[in-house]
């Protein structure tokens, strides 16, 4: 039988990764406390870091700064091919007018 994948919310993971670096609690510790892989934690850990020093984390964000700059870049694409559909229209238009 195929284990199932389990998915964990971005607040679990952002209070794993505060339970490593701000409780200074080992990597291997929080592993078996939380029956959680120390591959993902590690990984947790790495895209928090760079989430921190202003880079793009790989994955869903987990810091509120980083979630917002997703969130406003989706909306500018959103919004730049709205502008590019406009302006096809209206000069579509433009020649039928002539």
């Amino acid at each position: 039988m195929k284990k199932q994948r389990r998915k964990f919310d971005t607040s679990f993971k952002l209070e794993v990764v505060r339970m490593i670096k701000e409780q200074g609690l080992s990597v291997q510790h929080v592993s078996q406390s939380m029956n959680i892989g120390q591959s993902a934690i590690r990984r947790w850990a790495a895209q928090y870091e760079s989430e921190q020093s202003g880079q793009r984390g790989i994955g869903n964000p987990l810091t509120a700064e980083q979630q917002r700059i997703r969130q406003l870049e989706q909306e500018n694409r959103q919004l730049k091919m709205d502008v590019d559909i406009l302006k096809k229209a209206s000069a579509f238009f433009a020649r039928e007018l002539k």
